[in-house]
């Protein structure tokens, strides 16, 4: 179980590691400016280290870098705060768009596994993706009506809601995995 535990959690902290830092400098009340520079700096690094390493570059990673350009860009450029509070949104809602793609999530599964829990890895990225959409309006409510609570609402419900539903999606696909492993059987992936 720590096997596949490793194995989803790495890529996705990695795939996430611009946004983890932005979000912890943030929270940590670093400069807005320094804080987009920095999550900029890590989401190039890590397409930067896929290529030297001559693998290829997944779709999420490359659409992550070009939200945090784009966004980085802006911010630094007009320094307004409204952008930069309804910025998450936009990200969310283009990360959601991104994931309703049926298959993205098999990059998260050791390829022996695949045949036995695709089909669940499947419903979990429609689920991920809802839940992108939830949290765009969630920023957008809150950046609006409640916003000085702004910063620690970014800071805080975006990594905890991605961890708790990574927590209960691991749970439930190792829940189904040992169950058919149990009945001896693979289900197909469409």
């Amino acid at each position: 179980m720590s096997k596949q535990l490793f194995y989803a959690l790495g890529p996705l902290i990695f795939d996430s590691l611009g946004v983890i830092v932005f979000a912890l400098l943030l929270a940590l009340d670093v400069d807005l400016i320094v804080a987009t520079a920095a999550g900029t700096a890590v989401a190039c690094a890590v397409v930067g280290w896929e290529l030297l390493r001559g693998r290829p570059v997944a779709a999420l990673q490359w659409l992550s870098l070009v939200m945090v350009l784009f966004s980085a860009g802006a911010t630094m450029l007009t320094g307004d705060p409204r952008f930069v509070m309804a910025k998450p949104s936009i990200v969310y809602v283009v990360i959601g768009a991104a994931m309703l793609r049926r298959g993205w999530m098999n990059r998260y599964v050791a390829p022996e596994e695949l045949p036995l829990i695709g089909d669940v890895m499947e419903k979990f990225g429609f689920v991920w993706a809802g839940m992108m959409f939830a949290t765009a309006v969630a920023n957008l409510v809150v950046a609006i009506a409640f916003t000085p609570w702004w910063p620690a609402f970014i800071g805080f419900f975006p990594m905890a809601s991605k961890l708790g539903l990574f927590a209960v999606h691991f749970a439930i696909v190792q829940i189904v995995a040992n169950r058919r492993r149990r009945m001896g059987g693979a289900v197909a992936v469409e």
